[in-house]
């Protein structure tokens, strides 16, 4: 037989047991707890993704905005088309975790028979830094819509490392622990002008 002291024990642990398999009190902070990291990701992978598409678009219009500030031109220097590629690099503002390259390139389509698509000149910027990337004589390529004999194009191809910003830091060191992979996304754009107010445009100390 079971001693009564021995029961009343048993009872009393089972009633312990009963109440806390029945207390709520605690509920909503483990639900919290296990909510909250799932909304954040879901907040930060929304705001990047948002990020990003407006920085893409930003990219292009980097393309479009050079092209047609150099095609205004009846003739250019290298200050000139420096100054223009340094306006396109401010349209990225705000984002400033990478700066975009942009080169410049003057095409000019022969009228031989078999037109030939030779390189009139060219400007680079590469994370700041201005140059001439190409050197002369050099031949392109281009669409074929675009193969005209004796047309002159600008052609402008702008492109950036895209960094989101949950793996950026200012010291430029992978703050968080997201795999490399995700470091930078690549976004370009390229574009083809034709002069504005001249036939050709021709850049004097390129």
């Amino acid at each position: 037989m079971m001693r009564a002291g021995a029961h009343s024990g048993i009872m009393k642990v089972l009633q312990k047991a009963a109440r806390f398999c029945s207390d709520r009190s605690g509920v909503a902070a483990v639900e919290f707890a296990f909510i909250v990291p799932i909304l954040l990701i879901m907040y930060f992978v929304t705001m990047e993704a948002s990020q990003a598409v407006e920085t893409s678009k930003k990219v292009s219009r980097i393309g479009s905005m050079v092209a047609d500030l150099v095609t205004q031109q009846p003739n250019i220097t290298r200050a000139d088309l420096d100054a223009i590629m340094k306006i396109g690099t401010s349209a990225l503002q705000p984002y400033n975790r990478s700066l975009p390259n942009i080169t410049i390139t003057a095409i000019q389509v022969t009228t031989d028979a078999t037109p030939k698509v030779n390189v009139v000149w060219s400007r680079k910027v590469v994370n700041g830094v201005y140059s001439t990337p190409i050197t002369l004589p050099a031949t392109t390529t281009v669409p074929t819509s675009l193969k005209v004999a004796g047309t002159f194009l600008v052609r402008v191809e702008s492109q950036l490392g895209y960094r989101p910003v949950i793996t950026w830091a200012a010291g430029s060191q992978q703050s968080l622990g997201l795999t490399s992979a995700f470091n930078s996304i690549s976004m370009d754009e390229t574009y083809y002008l034709r002069p504005r107010r001249s036939l050709t445009i021709p850049c004097g100390d390129c």
